[in-house]
């Protein structure tokens, strides 16, 4: 341990939402993390969901080797052979008519790139997101994020509407109770449509809202919606930054749904751990968009680097067969988790597909209460004892646990995590008995 390195934390770095800085981290290893006190923690984030192969993947390794030999950054309008490459990969992975990619840094970058295609394409600028929604923290990404906390940063962008999502555990119209019939779209659009300035651009999606709550919409919902789109002259975008790619077992969520979105956003596992997005569409919306004179220059589009590890991503997602190994595995994880939910009335809904899961935490079942406290202190007690947990908690929506292990997580750090969270859940509900809050 560096008791100087960690006092320069504490003194010189910005605290961006993680709390207060108590330790350091000083390597990564697939499902695992070592701080700098030598201990092992199990990682059931996949490090913020972008570990896809887990941490320092050799195949990673090896492309950010020979990338950095190459050519790292190139001015801008300039295109990379390893770019070229890592287009007619992901092509060959598209759902038809999508076909083309546009490669950036962030989730939030990708959509912002989106909007702005689809505001020109279209020529209107009103685009509606879902209650629950996680889309960035960037200008527009911002204003539609509605699971992210949005008070005290000023005015969000003009134009964004929110319709409810369809959540039956705790529907948000008070109208559903574990089965959705849709009505909350219905009533969602209503609304848009009656406080619209006549300027429709978008609907923007998460197939499954992750940060939400890991919120899966019925069956039909997504045709429904695309439905609603063409018929309001807008586009239906996909954000699958945590979708794509084999988290849930399938290449896109898309592709399971078989409803493919006018433009597509990925991210997060695209890079297996480097900053890597892409904005995709199809052939004819990419050339209305460049009639029109469609720009978006950064600093780091297109770079040749982080290509090279998408690269990487996708074969060895085909290689290592990881879309049936998420499939496999979660199944298996779900198996574990069903076995908690029998033993502790706390947990009152697990949901989820392949290795995206979530466990809804409640003070009772029928109430469906959201136990806030006892989400705080199972996941501070799951560190302790060497899990990194992922907590969202807000009143209105829950305290639910997003566990998202690596793609090729093994049944051994699987049963490990599983009985880490047993004890943590054990202690922390017989603490909060012995305060009288159980």
């Amino acid at each position: 341990m560096n008791k100087d390195l960690r006092e320069a934390a504490r003194d010189h770095l910005v605290r961006y939402g993680q709390g207060d800085i108590e330790k350091l981290y000083v390597s990564a290893k697939g499902a695992t993390v070592t701080d700098d006190e030598g201990r092992e923690i199990l990682d059931f984030t996949s490090g913020q969901m972008c570990a896809t192969l887990g941490h320092s993947h050799p195949a990673i390794v090896k492309a950010i080797k020979s990338g950095a030999e190459d050519s790292i950054h190139l001015f801008s309008g300039m295109i990379p052979e390893a770019v070229a490459k890592l287009a007619k990969k992901l092509g060959q992975w598209l759902p038809k008519p999508l076909s083309r990619s546009m490669f950036v840094n962030t989730g939030s970058e990708s959509n912002e790139a989106a909007l702005r295609m689809a505001k020109m394409v279209t020529g209107g600028y009103e685009v509606i997101a879902m209650g629950g929604s996680w889309h960035g923290v960037t200008g527009q990404a911002a204003a539609m994020s509605f699971a992210s906390e949005r008070h005290g940063y000023g005015p969000k962008v003009h134009g964004v509407s929110a319709i409810p999502e369809p959540y039956s555990y705790r529907c948000p119209i008070g109208h559903c109770r574990d089965k959705c019939d849709m009505s909350c779209m219905k009533v969602g659009l209503k609304m848009f449509d009656m406080t619209s300035e006549g300027a429709p651009a978008a609907i923007i999606a998460e197939p499954i809202l992750s940060a939400g709550g890991v919120i899966i919409p019925p069956d039909g919902y997504f045709k429904k919606l695309k439905d609603e789109a063409s018929r309001r002259g807008m586009m239906l975008i996909f954000d699958e930054a945590q979708t794509a790619f084999g988290r849930i077992g399938e290449k896109f969520a898309a592709t399971g749904l078989g409803v493919t979105p006018d433009i597509m956003t990925v991210s997060k596992t695209l890079g297996g751990g480097l900053p890597l997005a892409a904005t995709i569409t199809s052939d004819e919306v990419e050339e209305k968009a460049h009639a029109k004179g469609y720009s978006y220059y950064t600093s780091h589009v297109s770079d040749p680097l982080p290509a090279l590890a998408g690269l990487a991503v996708l074969e060895t997602v085909e290689k290592e067969n990881l879309l049936e190994r998420a499939k496999e595995m979660g199944a298996y994880l779900r198996k574990n988790l069903d076995s908690l939910q029998q033993k502790y009335e706390a947990i009152g809904e697990i949901r989820g597909q392949g290795l995206l899961m979530g466990i809804d935490l409640v003070k009772d079942r029928e109430s469906r209460e959201p136990h806030l406290e006892l989400g705080d202190i199972t996941t501070k007690r799951c560190m302790e004892m060497g899990l990194s947990m992922n907590i969202k908690r807000r009143p209105e929506r829950g305290a639910v646990w997003r566990i998202a292990p690596p793609l090729t997580v093994s049944k051994d750090e699987l049963d490990k995590g599983t009985e880490i969270l047993d004890q943590a859940l054990r202690e922390s509900l017989d603490e909060l008995a012995g305060n009288g809050a159980g």
